[in-house]
């Protein structure tokens, strides 16, 4: 996916009222404002009222849901002819920024600010980007985009990451 089509998606998705924040390596790319690597789709977390709206303006676009076993009512992966993929990430939280249903992210970790392209966007927090990272086994990837945003931010490197050190 690359940073043209990834602003492109964006920019028609704020044009049609989804209110969304990008997730994952596009987010982290986001935070650092520049892209550090290639990466095969684009992570977005959206409320679960967006959904049916989304699913509807990708399909004009020759976007399709890609099957998938881990897929859930929240996480789904839609898919266009040429490859490009949109990870899509879904909540609800009630009027006391409870979750109510959905992916369990806190509602501080949506606040975060950076830009793709020089396009500015909303993305996960530094700190919750890094927390993240660290409920699943990294790899190489993910150990460089922690540091990355350790090294910018300030934030201490978490123990998961300290066997990377040195490669």
């Amino acid at each position: 996916m690359k940073a043209e089509d990834v602003v492109e998606l964006l920019q028609v998705m704020e044009q049609n009222g989804i209110d969304l924040v990008v997730d994952g390596g596009w987010g982290v790319d986001a935070l650092l404002g520049h892209q550090t690597r290639p990466h095969d789709d684009l992570d977005i977390a959206i409320q679960n009222k967006d959904r049916p709206r989304l699913r509807e303006l990708m399909s004009t676009r020759g976007y399709s849901e890609l099957q998938n076993p881990k897929r859930t009512e929240f996480n789904f992966i839609l898919i266009d002819t040429e490859g490009r993929k949109l990870d899509v990430h879904s909540y609800t939280f009630d009027s006391e920024g409870n979750l109510v249903e959905g992916i369990a992210y806190p509602i501080g970790s949506l606040a975060g600010t950076g830009t793709i392209n020089g396009y500015s966007v909303r993305c996960i927090t530094p700190e919750w980007m890094v927390k993240f990272h660290t409920q699943y086994e990294p790899d190489d990837d993910d150990f460089r985009d922690v540091l990355a945003l350790c090294t910018r931010f300030g934030i201490p490197l978490p123990e998961t990451f300290r066997k990377f050190v040195g490669k």
